[in-house]
């Protein structure tokens, strides 16, 4: 089984855990595309529907294309509408029926082959159609926070690395603003969304269950791991605070 199909294992945790998007992206989408009421939207790799449900309260009829066939059930019964269209398979092997106004994906785009799927996204887009790609890079290992200087003493322990890697940044977009360049999009540009998230010890561990590489642990260390991280979190008091950024690409295909 690929990592990416790990999320299928557990879609109602997936649901509940997984965080949802400021609604500060959804109207930089709105604003940029001019995508509204019956605009044809496609989204890549909905999951539970986290973006699906603002996109279908903008008024857009979105044709989902979900790889997880319990996720893609879940996400259908989440939305039961007319507007939203659920597709279970694989992206790259799907065939769109109609040009798009929009193409959007949420913390989804990065599991697929590139160039490859920039070029379908660009495919799939009438002339002056746009594409949102977007993900959320948690940070839970800022130092001067304590709950974060717990997380990161129990992942040393049970996933040691040598370096902690640094917190999200403009210069990380660079490399996505250069493959939609080099795909044909013209007006491309990036924008950074940033919040706190105060969970409780069982969201967090929650949370965790929801990763593929947590996932992918042998059990015996994810048991342990789980549980040394509960108890050191409740030791000061039950809570842990993740930094989150959000770094949102815009782009449009050119007219012709």
């Amino acid at each position: 089984m690929e990592l990416r199909e790990i999320f299928n294992r557990d879609e109602a945790d997936y649901d509940r855990y997984r965080p949802g998007y400021p609604a500060e992206v959804f109207t930089a989408i709105r604003d940029y595309t001019g995508v509204g009421q019956d605009g044809v939207a496609v989204e890549i790799g909905p999951g539970t529907g986290q973006a699906t449900g603002p996109m279908l309260a903008m008024g857009c009829r979105v044709t989902a294309v979900e790889l997880g066939d319990r996720l893609a059930a879940f996400l259908g019964e989440k939305y039961p509408t007319d507007r939203l269209r659920v597709v279970q398979g694989d992206f790259m092997e799907w065939t769109a029926e109609e040009p798009a106004d929009l193409v959007y994906s949420a913390t989804a785009f990065h599991w697929l082959p590139a160039p490859e799927s920039y070029r379908k996204v660009f495919e799939i887009l009438r002339p002056g159609g746009a594409a949102a790609i977007f993900r959320n890079h948690p940070y839970p290992a800022r130092m001067e926070d304590e709950s974060n200087r717990v997380n990161e003493r129990v992942y040393q322990k049970y996933r040691p690395r040598d370096i902690c890697p640094p917190e999200f940044s403009a210069d990380d977009c660079r490399p996505m603003l250069e493959a939609l360049k080099a795909a044909g999009f013209q007006d491309v540009e990036a924008r950074l969304f940033h919040r706190v998230r105060q969970l409780t010890t069982q969201q967090y561990i929650g949370l965790l269950r929801t990763y593929s590489d947590h996932r992918a642990m042998p059990e015996e260390m994810r048991r342990a791991f789980e549980a040394e991280m509960a108890r050191e979190l409740d030791k000061i008091g039950g809570e842990i605070r993740i930094y989150d950024t959000i770094d949102l690409y815009l782009a449009r295909r050119p007219e012709l």
